[in-house]
C-alpha cells in the first residue's frame, strides 16, 4: 500500500505560561514556571493550594457570552487553541474537501468544571433539580471536537480519545493514521483540559499524587530531582493541524515538522502506577522507532512524560536506559512539565507543540528545578535549568496515562 506522509502545518496553544504559541515558546525557553496559588476556588482546606492556572485569561476576549455559556471551559480552551492553529495553517475551508477533513481531540476528564459546579448547586439548593439546559452538552467530552467541527464545517472523522494523561497523544495517533491511510487530507487534533476544580484537586490529593510544596510553588514541579514530591496540576489546550504532505505542498503551506512514527502499548500492570521496569514505555518507544523504520541511534531528543512523581520518573528513565543503552548519553532529554505543570489529557498536545518547535528552531527547552538529580537516574543531558541550542533531526514525545496507557509520538525535522 502507498502510505501518505503526514506533516504539521498549524500550531495553537493556550497554556499556564503563555496564551498563544509565541508566548508559550518564549516562556519555555526562558524557564518560566506557571505554578502559583489557586484562584479558581478557595483551597484553604486542601493539602495542595497551588496549580498551573491560565494567566490573564478571559474567555469573553475570544467569544461572546451567548456562545461561551453553552460550553465547559474545556471546550473554550480547545476552540481558542484551534482558532490560532487554523489561522496559522493558512487553510481555506472553501478550498478543502470538507468530507476529507476531520477533528479528533483528546481529554482525560472533559467537562469536570461543569459537573462539579452543577452537582454542588444541586446539593446546596434543597436537592431541587434545576439544571442548566446546557448541562449535558457542557459535560460531554465529545462536544469538544463537535464544537470545532461545527465551527469549521469539517465532516470527516469526529470524536474524542480518552486515555487519561495520554489522551491527546491518542488523538494525534488516530489523526496520523487517517491521513497516512489516505482517508483524510487534513485533521485538527490536540487536547484540552480544565481540571483545576475542587473535585480533581481533592481526588488527586487523596491519591497522594500532587506536590504539596505550598511554600514554594514555582519550584514544586521538579522532574528527575531527588526532592520531587508529586506533580503540579495544569490547565489549557493545544492544537496541531495534521495534513497530507502533497496536499500541504499544493497550497504552499509552511511545514513545521513531519510525524513519522507512533507507538501504543499497555502496561497491563496497575491502574495508576507504571510498571517498575518501564516495559510498556520501552515497547511504546520501540514501536514508534520501528514504525518510522529507524533505529535507536537515529533519535536525538526525548520530551519525556516526566511528571515529577517519585515512581513515574524513575520508571520512564529505566525504560530509556533499557532501550537506548549508551545512546541515551548522546541524546537531549527534558520535561517541559517542569514549567507548565501536568495538563492531564491535554499534556501530550502542548508537549507536541514544544517538541515540534524544538525541531524547527534547534533549541531544546530546559527541565527547570533540577538541582540534585535522583541517584537512581543516570547522568544524561536533561537540559537542566537552561535551554540548549542544538540541531536535532528526530524527537520522541512520551505520554503515559492511568490504566497503563503508553503512547509515543516520533517527529522529524522537515527539510
Amino acid at each position: 500500500m502507498n502510505f501518505k506522509r503526514v506533516v504539521i502545518t498549524g500550531l495553537g496553544a493556550l497554556t499556564p505560561i503563555g496564551n498563544n504559541v509565541s508566548e508559550y515558546w518564549e516562556a519555555l525557553l526562558n524557564g518560566v514556571s506557571g505554578a502559583s496559588p489557586i484562584t479558581h476556588f478557595d483551597p484553604e482546606h486542601f493539602k495542595t493550594k497551588f496549580a498551573c492556572e491560565l494567566k490573564n485569561f478571559n474567555v469573553l476576549d475570544y467569544m461572546d457570552n451567548r456562545e461561551a455559556r453553552k460550553m465547559d471551559p474545556c471546550s473554550h480552551y480547545a476552540l481558542i487553541s484551534t482558532k490560532e492553529a487554523f489561522l496559522d495553517s493558512g487553510l481555506d475551508t472553501k478550498k478543502v474537501d470538507l468530507n476529507r477533513a476531520g477533528v479528533i481531540f483528546g481529554t482525560g476528564i472533559g467537562g469536570f468544571t461543569s459537573i462539579t459546579e452543577s452537582v454542588a448547586c444541586f446539593l446546596e439548593s434543597d436537592r431541587i433539580p434545576r439544571f442548566n439546559p446546557f448541562f449535558i452538552p457542557k459535560v460531554l467530552g465529545d462536544l469538544i471536537p463537535g464544537f470545532i467541527s461545527i465551527h469549521y464545517g469539517f465532516k470527516g472523522p469526529n470524536y474524542i480519545t480518552s486515555s487519561a494523561c495520554a489522551s491527546a497523544a491518542n488523538a494525534i495517533v488516530d489523526a496520523y493514521h487517517f491521513i497516512k491511510m489516505g482517508k483524510c487530507d487534513v485533521v485538527i487534533s490536540g487536547g484540552s483540559e480544565a481540571c483545576i476544580v475542587e473535585t480533581a484537586v481533592g481526588g488527586f490529593n487523596a491519591m497522594h499524587a500532587l506536590s504539596t510544596r505550598n511554600d514554594d510553588p514555582t519550584h514544586a514541579s521538579r522532574p528527575f530531582d531527588v526532592n520531587r514530591d508529586g506533580f503540579v496540576m495544569g490547565e489549557g489546550a493545544a492544537t496541531v493541524i495534521l495534513e497530507e504532505l502533497e496536499h500541504a505542498k499544493a497550497r504552499g503551506a509552511k511545514i513545521y515538522a513531519e510525524i513519522i512514527g507512533v507507538g501504543l502499548t499497555a502496561d497491563a500492570y496497575h491502574i495508576t502506577a507504571p510498571h517498575p521496569d518501564g516495559s510498556g514505555a520501552i515497547n511504546s518507544m520501540n514501536m514508534a522507532i520501528q514504525d518510522a523504520q529507524l533505529t535507536i541511534f537515529d533519535i536525538d531528543h526525548i520530551n519525556t512524560h516526566g511528571t515529577s512523581t517519585p515512581i513515574g520518573d524513575v520508571s520512564e528513565c529505566k525504560a530509556i536506559e533499557t532501550l537506548f543503552g549508551d545512546q541515551a548519553y548522546n541524546m537531549v532529554i527534558n520535561s517541559t512539565k517542569s514549567m507548565t505543570g501536568h495538563l492531564l489529557g491535554a499534556a501530550p498536545a502542548i508537549e507536541s507543540v514544544a517538541t515540534i518547535l524544538a525541531l524547527k528552531n534547534g533549541i531544546i527547552p530546559p527541565t527547570i528545578n533540577l538541582v540534585e538529580k535522583d541517584p537512581q537516574i543516570l547522568d544524561w543531558n536533561f537540559v537542566a535549568n537552561k535551554s540548549l541550542k542544538r540541531d536535532i533531526r528526530t524527537a520522541l514525545s512520551n505520554s503515559f496515562g492511568f490504566g497503563g496507557h503508553n503512547v509515543t509520538l516520533l517527529f522529524k525535522k522537515f527539510e
